[in-house]
């Protein structure tokens, strides 16, 4: 992938360990709330540059207002898209950064718990974020913010996980009663 293009899109299959067979099962881009406010400040620029329009010999007030409104909204909001959480059949891993990039990885056999946290707005809107425990103290990856669907998404790691074998499935003989009034089988 060349500089201008890693600029734009970051770089997931280039982390993938190809040769081992690993590949994607989903890649998770931020739920579109974690922008709404970014979009909401570029949107602010276009009534300051209407503004500056009207203000007369003060016009460099309004426009310098709305380009700075313009060009933090929009970097934010392209910070959140470079920002991806990627689900493989050997590990989960976040990669984000623009200029400079930052890749924290987990393999499946590390993976504890994963802790599901949706506030009321989450709910509505439908994202979650995720915390997920492992053995390590120092851990790379541990907090995953703004997961549209996180119920799918759960589901899917915990789906690959089973699939791997990393944990067994315990399997129960169904109690008969002879005596319906005998609750504990003996």
């Amino acid at each position: 992938m060349n500089v201008w293009r890693g600029l734009v899109e970051p770089d997931v299959q280039g982390h993938l360990l190809v040769d081992e067979g690993e590949v994607i099962i989903d890649e998770v881009r931020k739920h579109w709330a974690a922008t709404f406010w970014w979009y909401a400040l570029a949107a602010l620029s276009i009534p300051l540059f209407w503004t500056a329009v009207w203000a007369g010999d003060y016009y460099a007030v309004p426009l310098v207002l709305g380009v700075a409104a313009l060009v933090v909204g929009l970097w934010k909001v392209h910070v959140q898209r470079m920002d991806r959480f990627v689900i493989t059949n050997m590990r989960v891993f976040r990669v984000h950064g623009v200029f400079d990039r930052s890749l924290a990885t987990m393999p499946m056999t590390r993976i504890l718990d994963i802790s599901m946290y949706r506030s009321l707005m989450g709910q509505v809107l439908g994202y979650g974020h995720f915390v997920f425990e492992s053995a390590a103290q120092g851990q790379g990856l541990r907090e995953i913010r703004y997961v549209g669907d996180p119920d799918r998404r759960d589901l899917t790691i915990q789906r690959v996980i089973q699939r791997s074998g990393l944990r067994q499935v315990m399997r129960m003989d169904p109690i008969v009663l002879d005596d319906p009034n005998d609750a504990d089988g003996l």
